[in-house]
């Protein structure tokens, strides 16, 4: 019988896990990917819709075009799993795995920030940004915040792109000098692991008069007064606040027993769970890197050779290096990239390379390649 391998989630992990599987085992394989969603969204492409550089249509990529050998998506809402026994429940009926993969990443929990939702401040789901989009384009005068609700969160540099962006997106108006624009972030520096980067970044908030308040974290916010409140209950005003919220665990995965303290513990080599057949890959663990897409990626490379070892019984599979890459818009039509290593027990290291008008090149290639190799097209589209 083929080895049946359920996903539950549909962001980087579980693209890249599935395609590898599909495209070295074929329909060798039963592959069932599950995602309550019916599209995938890179995250950068949220700051576009918010700043009005693409529709929210055309930063989708429907789950329907995945045509791979061996591969079901199967769109539903996860109602419970059990770990133990490999088995998924969802209303489109209940699947047994042989072996078990959790990429279901980080939810928003929105009220854990009172007045967030109410305000409709959160630019980190397409929905918000999408919401957001016409509050900034008529910003043109006044306070604006881009405030970080509170630590771990999904792309650590993304809130630090929104204030540059910001400042860019006025600027190009000829409201900038109407505007004040501050950064407030629960970290002690914009991208810790790597100072290098972060110094970049402080120079250029310095460049474009944006205010960074480091080690403070958004509390609540009053949309009726317009004030939002630090977690050491500063009080500060503000006419326009993107804001990201609270991250957590997935309700049925906090349901399944598989998390501690918030997160699903793995072995950080082999992103195994405690239980045998199951793993966790992305921002659903705790194995220590940043909750963003690419180290998602590289632990789906290391989950799916240990699939193929025990499907082909061979050994030497792939141990995980904690190496990721992100890209990073300074603005000006300048990115940066950043490289980064966590390996259990040491520092972390970081090295930056750019910005540069080439390395905007290289971060659009990034999106083209995976969307070619997760889906089978092009993009963005003639009409995207």
């Amino acid at each position: 019988m083929k080895t049946r391998v359920v996903v539950l989630g549909a962001g980087f992990g579980g693209l890249e896990l599935t395609t590898i599987l599909a495209e070295t085992l074929g329909d060798g394989i039963d592959i069932i990917l599950i995602d309550k969603g019916d599209a995938f969204v890179f995250g950068f492409s949220k700051l576009d819709v918010m700043f009005g550089h693409q529709t929210a249509a055309a930063v989708h990529h429907p789950y329907r075009e995945i045509v791979k050998p061996g591969v079901r998506f199967v769109q539903a809402i996860i109602e419970s799993f059990d770990p133990v026994a490999r088995r998924v429940v969802t209303a489109q009926g209940t699947f047994e795995a042989d072996v078990l993969v959790v990429a279901l990443g980080a939810d928003y929990d929105v009220d854990a920030t009172p007045g967030l939702g109410e305000g409709g401040n959160e630019f980190y789901s397409v929905a918000g940004a999408e919401q957001l989009a016409p509050m900034v384009r008529d910003f043109d005068e006044g306070r604006a915040i881009v405030g970080v609700c509170g630590a771990p969160f999904k792309c650590p540099p993304a809130p630090s792109e929104a204030a540059l962006l910001l400042h860019d997106h006025l600027t190009a108006r000829g409201v900038r000098d109407n505007c004040q624009i501050t950064f407030v972030l629960p970290l002690p520096s914009p991208v810790p692991p790597s100072p290098e980067t972060s110094a970049a970044l402080m120079e250029a908030f310095a460049e474009r008069d944006i205010a960074f308040v480091p080690g403070a974290r958004i509390a609540s916010l009053d949309p009726e007064r317009r004030v939002a409140v630090l977690d050491d209950g500063t009080e500060m005003p503000y006419d326009l606040f993107l804001g990201v919220p609270v991250h957590r665990a997935p309700a049925v995965v906090v349901e399944s027993g598989l998390t501690v303290d918030g997160w699903i513990p793995v072995n950080p080599a082999t992103l195994e769970t405690n239980i045998p057949g199951v793993y966790a890959v992305g921002d659903v663990t705790s194995v220590g890197t940043p909750k963003a897409g690419v180290f998602a990626e590289g632990q789906a490379i290391v989950v799916a050779d240990a699939i193929i070892a025990r499907i082909r019984d061979a050994g030497g599979a792939a141990t995980y290096d904690g190496k990721g890459t992100c890209y990073l818009e300074f603005g000006h039509d300048q990115v940066a990239k950043v490289d980064v290593t966590f390996v259990q027990g040491a520092a972390p290291r970081g090295t930056l390379e750019g910005p540069s008008p080439a390395l905007a090149a290289d971060k659009v290639a990034f999106g083209t390649t995976r969307i070619q190799r997760w889906f089978g097209r092009t993009w963005p589209t003639p009409e995207g």
